[in-house]
């Protein structure tokens, strides 16, 4: 397999936000239903169809990006990486779901069988509960920015699981300080999103996924997105005699 080329000291965060905002406006409403309808799968396949939602949804984001055109049914392309993604997705939330469970499932079974605990037990539980929450939460940012390319990888460089992941480690690395600066970008984004009363969030999101989109363009220039379309009529001889 030929080298992925990683470009370093190309991230400029608000540079990506606002390349990303001028290259979505014109279709913001069709990618916004794509990501939308995309997680409800997700969730109401209790994140098993996430992954192959997830790899539909960046595919759509990178198309765009590259300047191809779009359509709602490219979302469901996802599939063809429906594998590779779950693996992903798995190694993302099978750690939080266990590390929460051994937080919190002990302190409800108390509650529940109805454990009396003086105010200073309560307390110390409470302090100890919050401490080890944060500990978690420092954690999981750090690994999840980690796998941050891992998706359009898999999708743009038709990348394994762990291919992908690694590479996506490894571009990090190398672009810490505008990785860095990129999620900082994001999370003022989202706080201006909840402060749109909680819900602008979620119109919010598709530039998010947009800016990062643009980002991974930066450090891996080229891809294979456009190999869904079907090739010029030329290749088959049909071409105007």
């Amino acid at each position: 397999m030929q080298e992925i080329e990683i470009r370093s000291g190309v991230i400029k965060p608000i540079e990506c936000a606002k390349e990303a905002y001028e290259l979505i406006k014109s279709e913001y409403w069709l990618l916004f239903a794509i990501w939308l309808v995309g997680a409800l799968i997700g969730g109401v396949t209790l994140f098993i169809a996430s992954g192959a939602m997830m790899c539909g949804t960046f595919y759509c984001y990178l198309r765009k990006i590259d300047g191809n055109s779009i359509t709602f049914d490219d979302l469901w392309k996802g599939t063809q990486w429906f594998l590779p993604g779950l693996i992903v997705m798995l190694i993302i939330i099978v750690p939080i779901l266990i590390v929460y469970g051994m937080i919190y499932v002990p302190i409800l079974m108390a509650a529940a069988m109805g454990t009396k605990l003086s105010p200073d037990e309560f307390m110390a539980m409470f302090v100890a509960t919050l401490a080890i929450d944060l500990v978690f939460v420092v954690v999981m940012v750090c690994f999840h920015t980690l796998l941050l390319f891992s998706f359009p990888l898999i999708v743009d460089k038709d990348l394994g699981a762990f291919k992908a992941m690694t590479t996506s480690a490894r571009a990090v690395f190398k672009n810490l300080g505008g990785v860095g600066g990129l999620i900082g970008v994001n999370f003022l984004l989202g706080v201006a999103g909840y402060a749109a009363f909680c819900v602008g969030i979620y119109f919010v999101i598709p530039i998010l996924i947009a800016t990062n989109v643009v980002a991974y363009r930066r450090i891996f220039p080229g891809g294979n997105t456009g190999r869904f379309d079907p090739p010029p009529p030329v290749v088959y001889g049909g071409g105007m005699p």
